[in-house]
């Protein structure tokens, strides 16, 4: 129970169904003085208090468990060496692989529960031969299933997401009625562990504590794509691919439109930019994939008008052909997208199903 309204909507749900249910809210945070205030994420102090009367609302126990140091080693440590990198991690994903679905569905497996329930927006369906499938939710507004598209089939088989035949709007109503106060609390955004939003400034303080001497925060240039410098920088951790806001070059492109981040070297400490149609990618390859069901052996392929991929948390669906491989995904788009940095996940679907998913490791552009 996150203190959100979902969740709680989910709880209710899942005692209504007859559940033997307890409640269950993650301290993330080493130091809980440094949860911030406000909802622009999920973690904070208000959150937890938040949680707690809900699961009194509903009528079951409530518990806090502390996951702070697993948190900070598979999600917070990931993060920065992610970007530390030159790429982009996504690290609400990771923490539904690492958390939610691994760390606190073994403890919870281990104390006799059979599963964990969430707020997420996705659907489970079991198949005519006994196999479980996630599926869209029926509100693709809300749709989750992206960052939900790590799991494997046995946590889809420990896991229960209520919510997933229901539009939000609808879940807010529901709320209401069951008398539970966070029914108008607005939806959590931003990254939990940064206090202010800043992204960038968290990670320059974070990583020059841990490595000073850290290639990714020196100053640096920003060329165009003949190698002119157009531009300076205090550190490529700063920028993402696909980034416009923010890059205060020195020189105006030579038809006075607008420039994007198309590559970020770290160890060079060069950032390159250019046109916005350079930023049209019409392959990638993805690593380490996590299958969403059977694994999928090398060599099979999956095309057709009902397989797409997802590049970000509610992202277009792009169609596609995808190739399984010895070590990952090859993805071929038919419909290009732009501002894809590797880091991120690709999410495979066919029709509402998610597939699997994998960590992009390159991209191919469209003009290349």
């Amino acid at each position: 129970m996150s203190g959100g309204v979902d969740s709680a909507v989910a709880a209710a749900r899942a005692v209504e169904a007859g559940h033997d249910v307890t409640g269950i809210h993650l301290a993330l945070s080493r130091n809980p003085k440094s949860y911030r205030t406000g909802a622009r994420g999920c973690c904070t102090i208000e959150d937890s208090n938040d949680a707690r009367r809900a699961a009194d609302v509903i009528g079951i126990p409530f518990y806090v468990w502390d996951m702070s140091d697993r948190f900070h080693a598979e999600v917070v440590e990931d993060f920065m060496d992610t970007y530390a990198a030159g790429q982009t991690p996504n690290p609400c994903l990771r923490c539904n692989e690492k958390i939610k679905f691994e760390a606190v569905l073994d403890r919870a497996l281990a104390l006799g529960f059979d599963a964990v329930a969430t707020g997420h927006y996705a659907q489970l369906r079991t198949t005519a031969g006994g196999g479980i499938e996630m599926h869209r939710a029926v509100d693709h507004g809300k749709d989750q299933s992206y960052v939900l598209g790590v799991l494997d089939e046995r946590q889809l088989r420990h896991s229960l997401f209520p919510l997933g035949d229901t539009p939000k709007p609808q879940v807010r109503e529901e709320a209401a009625r069951r008398g539970l106060l966070v029914a108008d609390k607005p939806d959590s955004h931003d990254i939990c562990f940064v206090a202010d939003g800043d992204n960038a400034g968290w990670l320059r303080e974070k990583l020059s504590e841990r490595d000073p001497d850290l290639a990714s925060l020196s100053p640096g240039i920003i060329v165009d794509e003949s190698g002119a410098q157009v531009g300076e920088h205090e550190g490529t951790l700063g920028f993402t691919i696909g980034q416009r806001k923010g890059l205060r070059l020195g020189h105006p492109a030579p038809d006075g439109r607008p420039r994007y981040v198309l590559d970020i070297e770290p160890v060079t400490r060069t950032v390159t930019v250019g046109p916005h149609e350079r930023l049209a990618i019409t392959g990638l390859t993805g690593v380490d994939p996590r299958w969403c069901g059977p694994c999928l052996p090398a060599g099979n392929e999956l095309a057709g008008e009902s397989v797409t991929v997802q590049l970000r948390a509610h992202g277009a669906e792009h169609r596609a052909r995808v190739v399984v491989t010895e070590t990952g995904l090859e993805v071929d788009l038919l419909d290009p997208a732009h501002g894809v940095a590797p880091g991120q996940a690709v999410v495979v679907y066919d029709g509402t199903r998610v597939v699997g998913s994998a960590t992009i490791a390159a991209t191919r552009r469209a003009t290349d």
